[in-house]
């Protein structure tokens, strides 16, 4: 028997059911006419009361790294904080310690954010006050541009729903000034202006993309509105031959030199014997990546890759070469030489250093440094062959590095030789060179006679993984094996029997090398400056198995003015040279050959 008392809780739960579907079925409908029938319309309301915001992607430029992976230049983010004006002046509500919430005003906001800042609260408020002063619609100002990532971080977690942020790249240097000279540097909208930047850029670029949102009038992402076009494309690592252990110690060594010297500027050039790779490339001035504005504009670019000059004696090793090759002379082969001579067309060379006449055999010219012996063992070989020898060892035709502004050298074609000229030629003077065309010189002849390519880059490798190589020119026989075996046995004797024999030696290690002393030329007059010289040291070792040739130099050296200027700096850069490659010792003394007869 069903009572009353049993009804009427199944007949409440009845109702309570038939309640709960005629709100579901309300809910139903609701949501069919909101994304159904009337989807368009809704959506237009909706977006009626929301605003589009479109805010860059940028894509990472890439990396630079030295020959090990270590980083040289890299891509971090600084951020640009931006306001909704309208939004920002109504204030915030808080939840209090008690749980319940309190309004905070926009004068007590900006506050909070200057603290994050910097800036002074006034100025913080001020933007938003002028803002709304002028449009009282306004949705957009800027806070604050180049914020850190700490101060991003600081200014997010107050979590004001109308501050917004712009993530923009920053180039840094982890290193600061080592290798600046070489890496160079970019601008603030990151185009490349100088050094392997410039150079190598289209391994380094990115390419930015957009994203589009919609934003409620209460500043959140409305959910599903995020498109992403076009989509950002990080650069590609770029690495270069140049080690930075290595790097650094010789930018320390040429900054004290060059220093001491009271010397315009210095440099040294280390490069790998067997593949032409450039493991170290210091001068001094350098200049601070992190702190471009700091440093002199002439010292932002590269001296060493731009500058030419005459390399009077460390170029004679190559008159030695085409005397021996197209001559048929040998290291023994004399010539009589005072320390001057009148020549037959009425030249007259003069060697450096006065001293009695005698019978300088071709290696003696070498150890001397005769001009005068030179310029009789060179003559004995036509102009036309003499130039075709300077032009094959590299004079006038530049290097594979392609580094901007970098000269290929000059020189003076035969049939507008003088007297004179048709003798200084043998010397190293009348023609210009690069550092890095000296150093291919003695490359090349430590290499069996075989130019190598220089280089400075190892590969770029694409944000894909894509690695590539550069493009560089094919090995090339400049002279013949037998020829670079007995220069570079002269220059042996150059290091071993010279005057530079004691300064520059390094135990257990045979070594071979020539320096240069070159008059500077006014630009102005032509003619050769009084007491001003280029001085130059170049070398290789261990000179009977070659790995490393080493070359320093000097522009306009006070305190010692001649060769002797490059000894300690040289003698340093390549005992550290072969104490960081873990060269073995020779197993031999250098064979000494008759400087007279």
């Amino acid at each position: 028997m069903t009572t009353r008392a049993t009804r009427s809780p199944r007949r409440r739960t009845v109702v309570a059911l038939l309640v709960v579907l005629i709100v579901l079925v309300a809910f139903i409908v609701r949501l069919v006419d909101i994304q159904v029938v009337n989807a368009e319309e809704h959506e237009s309301d909706a977006r009626s009361l929301a605003m589009e915001v479109g805010s860059p992607l940028y894509g990472t430029r890439g990396d630079i790294t030295d020959v090990n992976g270590a980083t040289l230049a890299t891509t971090t983010s600084v951020y640009d904080a931006k306001i909704d004006p309208k939004l920002a002046v109504q204030g915030i509500k808080r939840k209090d310690d008690a749980g319940g919430t309190v309004s905070v005003g926009w004068p007590e906001l900006a506050a909070e954010i200057a603290a994050v800042t910097g800036q002074d609260a006034a100025e913080v408020e001020g933007i938003v006050t002028t803002a709304v002063a002028a449009d009282p619609e306004s949705r957009f100002a800027y806070l604050e541009r180049g914020l850190s990532t700490e101060q991003y971080r600081a200014l997010a977690d107050l979590h004001l729903p109308f501050v917004g942020f712009d993530a923009h790249p920053h180039r840094t240097y982890p290193d600061g000034a080592v290798a600046g000279n070489v890496i160079g540097f970019v601008g603030s909208d990151e185009a490349p202006l100088e050094g392997m930047e410039a150079l190598q850029d289209s391994c380094l670029q990115s390419s930015d993309g957009e994203i589009r949102y919609m934003r409620g009038l209460d500043g959140v992402v409305i959910p599903g509105t995020e498109v992403q076009d076009p989509a950002p494309v990080d650069g590609g690592t770029l690495q270069l031959t140049i080690d930075r252990d290595l790097q650094w110690y010789m930018q320390q060594l040429i900054a004290e030199q060059t220093q001491n010297l009271g010397a315009e500027s210095g440099s040294i050039l280390v490069v790998e014997v067997a593949t032409g790779k450039i493991r170290a490339a210091a001068e001094y001035p350098s200049v601070d990546l992190n702190d471009i504005a700091s440093s002199d504009p002439a010292d932002r670019g590269s001296r060493l890759f731009r500058d030419s000059y005459e390399p009077g004696s460390t170029f004679k090793p190559v008159t030695a070469a085409t005397a021996i090759e197209a001559g048929g002379l040998t290291p023994l082969s004399t010539a009589w030489s005072p320390d001057r001579m009148e020549f037959p067309n009425g030249a007259v060379v003069n060697d450096s250093e006065h001293h009695e006449a005698q019978n300088l055999t071709l290696t003696g010219g070498l150890v001397t440094s005769s001009n005068v012996a030179l310029s009789q063992f060179g003559s004995q070989v036509d102009p036309a062959t003499r130039l075709e020898y300077l032009k094959k060892f590299g004079v006038g035709e530049g290097t594979a590095l392609n580094w901007s502004g970098e000269p290929k050298g000059t020189y003076i074609p035969t049939d507008q030789w003088d007297s004179q000229t048709y003798y200084t030629t043998t010397f190293g003077q009348a023609f210009t060179v690069t550092a890095p065309q000296v150093a291919s010189v003695y490359q090349t002849i430590a290499n069996g006679g075989v130019r190598e390519p220089l280089s400075l880059v190892e590969s770029c490798t694409a944000a894909d993984g894509t690695v590539t190589e550069p493009e560089l020119p094919e090995p090339e026989r400049v002279i013949k094996e037998t020829t670079a075996d007995q220069v570079g046995l002269m220059l042996e004797n150059v290091f071993a029997q010279g005057t530079l024999a004691e300064d520059i030696a390094i135990p257990g290690y045979r070594m071979a090398g020539k320096t240069g002393t070159a008059q500077k030329v006014d630009p102005a007059t032509g003619a050769y400056k009084d007491n001003l010289y280029y001085t130059s040291l170049v070398g290789y070792a261990p000179a009977d198995d070659p790995k490393y040739v080493v070359l320093t130099a000097f522009d306009e050296p006070k305190t010692l003015r001649l060769s002797a200027a490059n000894r300690p700096a040289f003698q340093k850069a390549m005992t550290q040279v072969l104490k960081h490659y873990r060269i073995m010792p020779s197993d031999s003394q250098t064979p000494l050959l008759p400087v007279t007869q």
